[in-house]
């Protein structure tokens, strides 16, 4: 049975846009079709490239609600595979860690780091098993130091095509992102669709309502999103004054400093947020857990032998984020059951707010309409 996308029309001019319906938030159905024709085709985030680090290290996640890990071969070269065994789909690996072959926790087959089979336990006699044609099925795995990124789709664009000008603007603003290495990660649930929480991220329309602390310090009428092919690029300023820098001292999102204007800030289609500073990265994951529950990952990369001033700022940085989390899973948890009630269904954008939110819509639209 095709997927209905009837009752959502898309136009490019946001004056004239109508939201998502309500359904695309409670569908199971929509839900399903996403993992395939999204999650599946889209470059997602892996993990940090330090658990990839040395021969035999490998590291496990999930994509489009399928088990993966990635690991490093002895040629140096980082491969990801699907984590199920070719016998009964079994689990190969948990966590992360370092093997000089990796053993599947069911049945005991062993797998070298290039994914072939090396040892099938007591298959003696088995007609037509041919041992040597057997190993994991691969997917596609690029490095962009610290972050590793993986692609279900062969067909897929490169992930420096998907990523269209963002690694050239990190460059030309001089940040070393290879250099950074993980130093916090915090998790969170909401019970929300992911979709809430995306669109959520998208607008600076809500921070007076929703975060009025944030709202006195940031010069609101210069708050931007400004949307590109496969991503979208923020830009939030403080309002003058020393009093607004004494205030937000400690929401980095904020205030930089002296490099405020090299901080970068990007959404990228359909989950991934990176919010760049001189001397750390805040990477977000959002990754559905069902319909209607969503982990939000948070980590944070620093540059290695950071002073004792600036450690200090950056874990204040990451308890006033917790605060600003905690304040937009509030938010979300309301929308969604607003989502189920008989009294809504669609709305309309700020024009001038929300058009960082009308591109995603529009992106979801494109890449569901691809399915057979």
């Amino acid at each position: 049975m095709a997927l209905d996308l009837t009752d959502y029309h898309p136009t490019p001019d946001v004056a004239r846009a109508s939201t998502l319906p309500a359904r695309w938030y409670l569908d199971p159905e929509m839900l399903a079709a996403e993992q395939d024709a999204i999650f599946a085709r889209t470059w997602q985030w892996a993990g940090p490239c330090a658990r990839l680090r040395g021969a035999g290290a490998f590291m496990a996640f999930d994509v489009a609600g399928d088990p993966l890990f990635a690991a490093r071969g002895r040629d140096g070269v980082a491969r990801a595979f699907w984590n199920v065994c070719a016998h009964r789909a079994g689990r190969i690996v948990e966590g992360c860690g370092t093997a000089p072959a990796l053993q599947c926790r069911y049945h005991g087959w062993t797998y070298g780091l290039d994914g072939r089979l090396q040892r099938a336990r007591e298959m003696e006699g088995v007609e037509g098993f041919r041992p040597e044609e057997v190993r994991l099925r691969e997917a596609r795995i690029e490095e962009l130091p610290p972050m590793a990124f993986v692609n279900l789709d062969p067909a897929a664009p490169a992930l420096a095509d998907f990523l269209g000008e963002i690694p050239a603007e990190i460059e030309a603003a001089g940040f070393r992102l290879s250099e950074l290495v993980p130093f916090e990660r915090r998790d969170y649930t909401l019970e929300a669709n992911w979709k809430v929480y995306v669109d959520n991220y998208l607008e600076g329309y809500h921070v007076p309502i929703a975060h009025p602390g944030l709202y006195r310090a940031i010069d609101y009428e210069r708050y931007q999103v400004l949307p590109r092919r496969y991503h979208s690029a923020q830009y939030a300023p403080l309002r003058s004054g020393d009093a607004t820098r004494r205030m937000l001292g400690r929401d980095r999102r904020y205030l930089r400093g002296d490099d405020e204007e090299r901080a970068l800030y990007y959404w990228i289609f359909p989950n991934l947020m990176l919010n760049l500073y001189a001397d750390n990265l805040q990477l977000n994951a959002i990754v559905p857990l069902g319909l209607d529950r969503t982990l939000t990952i948070f980590e944070w990369f620093a540059a290695p032998g950071m002073s004792e001033e600036k450690l200090a700022r950056l874990r204040e940085s990451i308890a006033f984020s917790d605060e600003i989390q905690r304040e937009d899973i509030e938010v979300c948890e309301a929308v969604q059951q607003g989502l189920r009630s008989r009294a809504y269904d669609a709305g309309r954008f700020s024009a001038k707010r929300e058009n960082g939110v009308h591109h995603f819509h529009l992106l979801l639209h494109e890449f569901l309409s691809r399915l057979p």
